[in-house]
């Protein structure tokens, strides 16, 4: 996780970016984002569009030779990529939900998971590499063990915050260890998951067709 999400109706999203001092008019629904692609990351008072894959500021090049896209919060500290980042640089992206896969009957099959009536803001690190003809702004999201109850579909789960942990990781005044308990791996959120549309699967197809439910839906409570 995580290797796409959407972002579709996010209700409390502006009331919660308000209250962070971000103000924002929010963009029309977007299906299916990959690795790569523009998201919308707020930092520092502010929301950009940014490259979804980090660029380290001292990377020769702009390349897709290492999973730069996820930061697995247990080396944020050690990383030469993110210890940066993870010490002066730290943002949100909010999205309605993600989607995971998991083998079943011999295939693999796309879930989408979602917070129940809240928009999810996953930690994120961004960086700024001047190495092109104009600054490259890029992010990369933060994950952590799986909750006990998420294991089933994945081990692996985005750093969703609270509103107070959102405060505090955008405050880089503030430093945060490694072994923060805003990493646990448990539920913060209650989460639905169901089964969607295989064509999830092809990230060219980003029509709202894609997240057509295929099967029932499970709830997991907090943890």
């Amino acid at each position: 996780m995580c290797g796409r999400f959407n972002v579709t109706d996010l209700p409390g999203l502006e009331e919660l970016l308000t209250d962070l001092g971000v103000e924002l008019e929010l963009p029309g629904p977007r299906y299916n984002i990959a690795p790569t692609e523009d998201v919308l990351l707020v930092h520092d008072g502010c929301a950009q569009s940014a490259r979804w894959w980090l660029t380290p500021s001292w990377a020769r090049a702009i390349d897709q030779k290492y999973s730069m896209f996820n930061a697995r919060c247990e080396s944020l500290a050690t990383s030469k990529a993110f210890a940066r980042p993870f010490s002066k640089q730290r943002g949100l992206v909010p999205m309605s939900s993600f989607i995971e896969w998991r083998p079943e009957n011999g295939a693999r099959q796309p879930w989408l998971i979602a917070a129940e009536g809240d928009p999810l803001m996953v930690a994120a690190l961004w960086d700024v590499w001047l190495g092109g003809e104009i600054p490259l702004l890029s992010c990369t999201l933060v994950t952590t063990a799986a909750a006990k109850s998420l294991e089933p579909w994945h081990q692996r789960m985005p750093v969703m915050l609270t509103r107070d942990e959102c405060e505090r990781w955008l405050d880089n005044a503030l430093e945060i260890a490694a072994h923060d308990p805003l990493f646990r791996p448990e539920l913060k959120f209650g989460l639905s998951l169901t089964p969607i549309n295989k064509a999830v699967g092809n990230s060219r197809n980003k029509g709202a067709d894609v997240l057509v439910p295929v099967g029932e839906t499970v709830l997991l409570a907090t943890s």
